[in-house]
């Protein structure tokens, strides 16, 4: 593989001269700059043979570089390894970012090339004006990863669905006419909005055009005379169109979106969120003379807050998903040594299990199923050739979840298999502290998750160590796993994204330990932010569970456990006892979960 990556870029420099520049800038981006994106889209990791999430590909002359964050280190190390890519580790000390390398590094009068559609308006910017600054510059323009990328996946268009009235949360008359008030309190007329989940639970569709994210590509423009969706031709259908016509939506095929920007006429302001909104759409507006606002997507805050409807539905779903992943947990703990199974064919069994629940429509990521070392990598994906076979002493985790109707499921759990070392159970019972402590969290309204993090945090770092990512994330309603604007980590990148916890927020519980090269843990609940209470101090929220999984007492080592936290974990396996209990099916199955959910 490193032979084919040295070739893709020795073609990609060829390119570069052909048009007159020395670096090439590659994100991990489609035009929506979607956390996930489709094969088509793939050009970091068709260029570098990195294949994790997020990363930044920065190709030069004579040298190329690839910034990625901690969640991905060891991955990033394995899969660059001989491909002359140096590797950035974003966040360790004396680590340039990408913006401070720029700055430090590119020589005056060198010009960076990139795809305008691939970068977010607020990258581009922050690229454009640090090269400014020492002379060198950006171009965008045509795509130089197309005319290299031979067989390239086609893009996707694939079918939509209008979400039946029993599923979705609120109308979309209501939704759009509180969309139409923050335009304007923002001082705007109107709207760009490019994020796809926010489209997706503005008009109460769903799609299929990245795996395991229901959204289908789209741009939406929003005035206060007007809505136009521009979408996909080819998903048009005709209840698409009826509904379209009922609510005044005028329907645009997604291709025309960028021939028709350059020719709109705004009579004000019109607003956009910078970080979904990508760089060539700010240049075309900026160019027509529109005058732009930048901030938080309404649409961001308001589907982040669930209604009582939505609730509802997601608390049944979780139910239904954790009895079938404590189903699974009991088949490890039992079988997983005597039948000499593999990491990739117990995440096939797990997939397969929960496929079987009504109303499954996808998986909400792909499951992550890691032994031993394996563990340690955060975003593991089992090779289906030469899997770690599940035997000896160590951790299994698997980290799984669900598309349904009525809800998006997101869980890990940890087993131990075998026998360890003590310091590593002392590992286990730190974390498990730590997710104990933020669900049963008391918090005054207008926190955000950077007063939260250390509860979860602060029981890793008393044993001088950390994990490299945040402690939590929003959870979406039948859409991304991952969903803003919220989020529970200890550094905030800006400072200023702190975003308050509100009821009705759906947000994941996840500290952990990762040792590279031994053993990885982590152990994950979704939690519900709801009222407790109100007084003269104030409004104070709390954390319900929404996930009724046994966390596995055989890596507990109770002499690293306070008091308080032994409460804590009793109180919650006796509510997993008491709500999965109707879920078993036989009675090995009810005993199994009275042995795993007893007492300690």
């Amino acid at each position: 593989m490193d032979e084919i990556i040295r070739e893709r870029l020795r073609q990609l420099r060829n390119k570069l001269k052909e048009y007159e520049a020395q670096w090439y800038l590659c994100a991990t981006a489609d035009p929506h700059n979607s956390e996930y994106i489709n094969d088509h889209y793939k050009e970091r990791e068709f260029l570098s043979g990195f294949t994790g999430s997020a990363g930044t590909l920065l190709v030069g002359e004579d040298i190329a570089l690839l910034w990625t964050d901690g969640r991905y280190f060891v991955q990033a190390m394995n899969e660059l390894l001989d491909t002359g890519i140096i590797l950035m580790r974003e966040g360790d000390a004396g680590v340039p970012d990408l913006y401070e390398y720029l700055e430090n590094n590119i020589p005056s009068g060198d010009v960076i090339y990139a795809d305008g559609k691939l970068i977010s308006c607020k990258m581009g910017r922050r690229i454009r004006d640090t090269l400014k600054s020492i002379g060198a510059s950006i171009k965008i323009g045509k795509n130089l990863v197309d005319l290299i990328w031979e067989d390239r996946p086609a893009d996707s268009a694939n079918d939509v669905r209008l979400l039946p009235p029993e599923l979705y949360g609120a109308e979309y008359k209501d939704k759009i006419t509180n969309f139409r008030d923050a335009i304007a309190a923002k001082g705007a007329v109107a709207s760009i909005v490019s994020g796809l989940d926010e489209q997706m639970w503005l008009f109460n569709l769903r799609g299929s055009d990245i795996a395991y994210n229901p959204v289908a590509y789209a741009y939406t423009i929003v005035t206060d005379i007007g809505v136009s969706l521009y979408i996909k031709e080819a998903v048009i259908s005709d209840e698409l169109c009826r509904f379209c016509e009922d609510e005044d939506i005028t329907l645009k095929a997604y291709e025309d979106f960028y021939k028709d920007l350059p020719y709109l006429k705004f009579m004000g302001k019109v607003l956009i969120d910078p970080d979904k909104t990508n760089y060539l759409i700010c240049r075309l507006l900026e160019r027509s003379g529109t005058e732009l606002i930048e901030c938080l997507s309404p649409l961001d805050e308001a589907k982040a807050v669930k209604t009582p409807k939505e609730i509802a539905q997601i608390k049944e779903v979780y139910l239904k998903d954790s009895a079938v992943l404590t189903r699974f947990l009991r088949y490890v703990k039992e079988n997983a040594v005597k039948d000499g199974v593999d990491e990739y064919s117990l995440a096939l069994r797990l997939d397969s299990m929960r496929a079987q629940i009504k109303g499954f429509n996808d998986l909400s990521f792909t499951t992550i199923s890691a032994f031993g070392p394996n563990a340690a990598m955060m975003h593991y994906e089992a090779p289906e050739e030469g899997s770690a076979k599940i035997a000896g002493n160590g951790f299994y985790l698997v980290d799984s979840g669900g598309q349904y109707d009525g809800g998006t499921t997101d869980v890990t759990r940890t087993l131990l298999i075998g026998e360890v070392e003590e310091v590593k159970k002392k590992h286990f019972t730190r974390v498990v502290a730590g997710m104990l402590a933020l669900q049963n969290a008391v918090f005054l309204k207008g926190c955000g998750g950077r007063n939260l993090d250390i509860l979860a945090r602060g029981p890793v770092w008393e044993l001088d160590m950390d994990y490299k990512c945040g402690t939590g994330h929003g959870v979406g309603y039948m859409l991304n796993v991952h969903e803003g604007p919220s989020a529970i980590r200890w550094k905030q990148r800006p400072a200023s994204s702190d975003h308050v916890l509100e009821s009705g927020m759906l947000m994941s519980d996840e500290p952990g330990v990762y040792v590279a090269g031994s053993h990885g843990i982590r152990i994950e609940n979704i939690l519900l932010c709801v009222h407790k209470t109100e007084n003269a101090d104030g409004e104070f929220l709390q954390f319900m569970p929404l996930t009724w999984v046994p966390i596995d007492r055989d890596a507990i080592d109770k002499k690293y456990f306070e008091p308080k936290e032994i409460q804590w974990l009793n109180e919650y396996h006796a509510k997993v006892r008491e709500k999965l209990m109707p879920f078993m099916e036989n009675v090995e199955e009810r005993v199994w979960l009275s042995r795993a959910t007893a007492e300690i």
